[in-house]
This record gives structure tokens, sequence and C-alpha cells, in this order.
């Protein structure tokens, strides 16, 4: 189904508030799960809403929370979420280090005990926005769902990585993945009716390979990750298996979030940013120069057998938002439906919520 990103922005924000939102936090969290849809992220996107909706009605995550700054330097900060909604907290903790690195001309955050921070993506766009270099690297405490490589139990979250760097009077350039072969997200979308998951993405309990979201989430549905007995896969075999173990010991281990243990946890994101101020080395031209430089010269590569194009980090996730914007945001039904469902869960009417979807 196709659906206006403003019509869908609204639904959500409504239906976060009546779960005990404030109006500000509804919308901020609304635009930032709409805006993971238009850039082709679905698993990050609004199919969160009804886990967000549990996780408040259960006390995992709580609404309208003011990060704690526990430690502050010129150079770093540790910031404390208290489990308040990550585009709440996290969006915080990433002008702290905007203003740090302002002054200073670098900054290191740790970020802990985050809800879900949503799309990585986000906090480097920002970043970029304030003429800043970031890198951001997240644990996931409490939801293990990857294996390691050459393993079936899960040991790992699916552990974001993402940077972005600046250009001026330009889009920034934002590579923004998860560690694992697919976020968890889009085997979720997958069995709500969308995309189908690249072959391989999951490994049963018997050490199969499969694209079966039932080896995540079991046969029953709604889909709940604690039924499947299989997991995800690392991507890149040893080497995302690597990246993966580094995020739980950065963003967990280190911002004092911590990693994943066998007993059961609340969920916690941790975040380890890094900012820095390419005017600070005194070659903001010179930097700026030669990105330009090599986006041009790595587009001019002659374009192999099956792709349309040369892209560079951020270009295809542009394109998805312009076209989305344009006609209309393609969301699974069954994503709808779990919408409508969790606006029911706290007192709203379907019809009613149905009503703000725009033809």
């Amino acid at each position: 189904m196709l659906i206006a990103a403003e019509a869908l922005e609204q639904t959500t924000a409504t239906v976060l508030h009546a779960a005990g939102c404030s109006q500000p936090e509804a919308e901020r969290v609304s635009r930032r799960l709409v805006l993971a849809n238009l850039m082709g992220h679905d698993s990050h996107g609004v199919n969160r809403l009804a886990r967000y909706v549990t996780n408040l009605a259960d006390g995992d995550v709580v609404a309208d929370r003011t990060a704690e700054v526990v430690t502050r330097s010129q150079t770093f900060a540790i910031v404390d979420g208290h489990f308040g909604f990550g585009q709440t907290v996290g969006e915080q903790a990433v002008n702290i280090g905007i203003e740090i690195a302002g002054a200073g001309g670098a900054a290191i955050v740790a970020l802990r005990h985050a809800g879900h921070i949503g799309r990585a993506g986000d906090w480097a766009e920002m970043a970029a926005g304030a003429g800043l270099v970031s890198i951001h690297i997240v644990n996931a405490r409490g939801t293990p769902l990857v294996a390691p490589f050459g393993a079936i139990d899960r040991r790992f979250g699916t552990d974001p990585i993402a940077i972005g760097v600046p250009r001026p009077g330009l889009e920034p350039l934002v590579h923004d993945f998860a560690t694992a072969i697919i976020a968890e997200g889009k085997a979720n979308v997958a069995t709500e009716g969308g995309p189908s998951v690249p072959p391989g993405s999951f490994i049963s309990a018997e050490g199969e390979l499969t694209d079966d979201p039932d080896a995540l989430y079991g046969p029953g549905r709604p889909a709940r990750s604690s039924q499947g007995k299989g997991a995800l896969r690392a991507m890149g075999d040893h080497k995302g298996s690597g990246l993966a173990f580094m995020c739980e010991l950065l963003g967990g281990a280190l911002t004092g979030s911590g990693t994943t243990k066998p007993e059961r946890q609340r969920f916690a994101n941790g975040m380890l940013s890094i900012y820095v101020d390419p005017g600070a080395f005194g070659t903001s031209h010179a930097f700026a120069d030669d990105v330009e430089y090599f986006v041009d010269w790595v587009k001019q590569s002659r374009v192999a057998v099956g792709h349309d194009d040369v892209l560079v980090p951020g270009e295809l996730e542009r394109r998805h938002r312009d076209r989305q914007l344009r006609d209309g945001i393609d969301l699974a039904v069954g994503t709808w439906a779990s919408m409508l469902a969790a606006g029911e869960s706290v007192g709203l009417s379907s019809e009613d919520l149905e009503a703000m979807r725009a033809p």
C-alpha cells in the first residue's frame, strides 16, 4: 500500500501520544521513524510502532526522559539515557557531541542505557549538518539475535555502525549498516508481507542456512524473536562477525551500557560516537575538495553488468526518499495493520486512524 509521509507521521504520533508520550516527543519519534521508511530502511521505520507501545506499557522504555550528563570534559562526555526513547536521548547526546567538537575540534561521547535509537544514520546526518565527520558504534544489550561466524547460538545484536562525512552545499555522505546480513526489522517486515530477505540470512537450530524468518521467530505470529531457535547471520562471514564483536565491546562495555549476558536483561542501546571538525585540522577546504574529487572519480568507474549506476554512500537512500516523498511510502499491509492494532491497544479508534490515511 502507498501512504503519504505526512499522513503516516500523523498516525504514528497520534498513537505514541495516546500511549503516554508528550506531543513533542511523539512528533519527534514519529518524524524519525517515517524518515527511516522514506530512506528505504523499513526495518527502523513505523513497523517499530507496535513494539514501542508495548515497551512503554511494560516499562522497558520511559517517555520524555532527559539524558543525564554523568561526566563531561573539553573532549568527551558520558551520557546516561535512563531508558528514554532513543530518538530523544540520542538526539540530546549528539547535540552534546556537536557542541564539544565545535569548541575543541573533536569529541567522544558515550551514550548508555538508551531505548531503541532507530536509524543510526540519523545521527551521522545530524553531525554532518553541523559540518562534522562522525562515527557511531552501537550495541544492543538484552536482545541477542546474531550468531558469531561458525556458530549457531545467538551472541550479538544487529549492532550497526554509521559514518558521516559533510559536503558543504550538498547532502552528506553517510554509510549506515547493520553488522548482521540484514537488520532484524527487515526480517520482521518480511513476515508482514514486505520484501523477502536474501538467501542464507538465517541459520537454523540445526545449523542449516535459510531465508525463512521462522528460524528467527518460530512459526507463530506476531513475530517474536524469543520464539525462534535459530539466529541471524553476521554480514561478511568472519569480518562482519568481528565487527559485531567490537561493537559489543565499544558500544556496550566501554560506554557502561553493558554487553548481552545469558540472563534476561532490560533492552538498552549503547552508542560510542566520535566527532571531528575538519577545520580543526586546518584542512577544511582541501578536505572538501578531495571529497568531491574522490566522489566524481568513483562514479566515473565503468558500470558492471546487472547494475545501472555506481553509487556512493547515502545516494540510494536519497533516491528512495525523493521517490517516496513524491509517490507515497510503500508500506507493507501487515505493518499498517500492526499500527492500527497498536492504536486500538491504547484506546484509539481504528476508523479514526484509517481516516488519517491520505489517498
